[in-house]
């Protein structure tokens, strides 16, 4: 049997890993990377959610032109966009499945009559409020007689 003795380390002696400072740096950089993509890609996610919102006012307007060529009237402001997704004699299932929620969760606004128009369906954007630019921009039917 033989006895090693145990090696004992230097006070100068390196070891392996990282320390404080440099673990630092890297999560400062990582952080800075991904704040940079999140700004870059925030646009994207905003013009997606409004083409989704133009995208759904205009099957809720295509609903309202079916509502008023069978009963001869659009709704009423008291009934709303949710009468099309009521059942009828009509239409057994409703007109829509359901009353969408805009692509921020906020209810679409239905004015009866409207302006310039028999009536006219309203997104008012991320905030939810009337007014608004980039992502709080208000999206409405107009518009989308506007683009075509």
């Amino acid at each position: 049997m033989s006895y090693s003795p145990r090696r004992r380390l230097s006070p100068h002696a390196s070891t392996a890993g990282f320390t404080l400072v440099e673990l630092m740096v890297v999560i400062v950089l990582i952080g800075l990377l991904a704040g940079a993509v999140t700004l870059a890609t925030r646009s994207y996610l905003v013009s997606g959610k409004q083409s989704v919102a133009k995208l759904e006012i205009s099957k809720i307007c295509e609903a309202l032109d079916t509502f008023y060529a069978v009963y001869d009237r659009y709704p009423t402001n008291d009934e709303g966009l949710e009468v099309l997704a009521e059942p009828s004699e009509k239409f057994e299932d409703g007109l829509l499945n359901k009353v969408p929620l805009d692509p921020w969760s906020n209810p679409y606004e239905y004015v009866h009559p409207a302006r310039d128009a028999a009536y006219e369906v309203i997104s008012y954007g991320a905030d939810g409020r009337e007014g608004g630019e980039g992502a709080d921009r208000d999206l409405s039917s107009r518009d989308l007689d506007d683009e075509t």
